[in-house]
């Protein structure tokens, strides 16, 4: 009849700076780049980078609008679906850069999928093959086996320790509410 404690969850690992760089030169290398340098740019969840379309794109503003996400039904197979918070349908300022990036992507996409399935364009990128494609890109660059939601985790990070504040980050990783966020990153801000 008693409680157990609950569960310890896995600690958050965070790229630094350098390590950044050292990654997003073998993600170029790969044909990987811009999914990453997004997810770097962002913090989106797997299934919400995946899911991007082409409409979400407002390429003049440089917005990004997040409203779904690519949902796991077991055995590799993933359906659209909502985002995982109230919080979650958002619009994001990209920075000036990656919009650029973004655009010229755009130019010579022949998918309504920003990041289609490599294979098979028509479909969008599997949540599976860019968590391999990470791994990958880790081990070819001699940089610790984070799990994706860790690059979230870093984005997140380097935000705050630049001084961006804790409404304005939770508003950009859709979490319902600033004292979430300051939970969830409270070791990077002591004050």
């Amino acid at each position: 009849g008693c409680a157990l404690p609950p569960k310890k969850s896995r600690e958050m690992q965070v790229l630094a700076r350098e390590e950044i760089q050292r990654f997003l030169i073998q993600a170029r290398e790969e044909g990987y780049y811009e999914l990453f340098l997004l997810e770097l740019a962002t913090g989106l969840r797997r299934g919400e980078i995946c899911a991007l379309m082409w409409r979400d794109f407002d390429a003049k503003a440089g917005t990004l609008g997040i409203s779904r996400t690519l949902h796991s039904k077991g055995r590799g197979v993933y359906a659209l679906g909502d985002t995982k918070t109230s919080k979650g349908n958002r619009t994001i300022i990209l920075p000036e850069s990656v919009a650029a990036l973004l655009r010229a992507r755009k130019k010579n996409s022949i998918s309504q999928w920003i990041f289609p399935q490599p294979a098979s364009p028509e479909l969008p990128m599997n949540p599976g093959t860019a968590y391999r494609r990470l791994k990958t890109l880790l081990e070819e660059s001699e940089l610790p086996s984070i799990r994706f939601h860790d690059l979230r985790h870093t984005f997140a990070t380097h935000a705050l320790t630049s001084g961006v504040d804790a409404k304005t980050l939770a508003g950009i990783l859709g979490h319902t509410n600033a004292s979430f966020t300051l939970d969830t990153y409270t070791h990077v801000t002591p004050d």
